[in-house]
């Protein structure tokens, strides 16, 4: 019994540390969480890091979201360096290349979906202090309520 459960110990840490590799750690989350409708509610997170040239950045999604119909997502998120506006990008959380912990369900038109997906990477040029502002745009879609919706970088 001993020996087996020790099996299970390195292979469950093993499956941990691989996984920890495998998606990158965390170094910074913008829980945005609201809807951003116009000027006056804009809802804006941000994270700044210290970054070093060649660094590589993986732009996550963290999602938790329940709608009728369809609904469009897209995170628009404004990059600077050093205080200057560098440039920026919009993701589609539901565009991921890697998937963790997915589920979805559909029933008589109404969807419950919760993940967390890779979607995109960011190379790093130049040392710096890099400031990542964040909101969330949708479609118009009524049903629409977010529980989670959540920015996270990871190296």
């Amino acid at each position: 019994m001993k020996k087996r459960l020790s099996i299970f110990t390195c292979v469950l840490s093993l499956a941990f540390v691989t996984g920890c590799g495998f998606t990158g750690e965390e170094v910074a989350r913008l829980p945005i969480n609201q809807i951003s409708t116009g000027d006056d509610t804009l809802f804006i997170k941000e994270a700044t890091l210290d970054l070093k040239k060649d660094e590589e950045i993986a732009i996550w999604s963290d999602m938790d979201i329940e709608y009728e119909g369809d609904v469009a997502l897209r995170f628009k998120i404004e990059i600077l360096i050093n205080g200057e506006v560098f440039g920026g990008l919009e993701i589609d959380p539901t565009d991921k290349n890697i998937t963790i912990g997915e589920v979805k369900t559909s029933f008589m038109g109404k969807t419950n979906w919760s993940f967390t997906g890779k979607n995109s990477e960011l190379q790093i040029e130049d040392d710096g202090s890099y400031t990542f502002r964040g909101i969330l745009l949708a479609s118009e879609n009524p049903s629409l309520k977010v529980k989670k919706a959540e920015i996270v970088l990871k190296k």
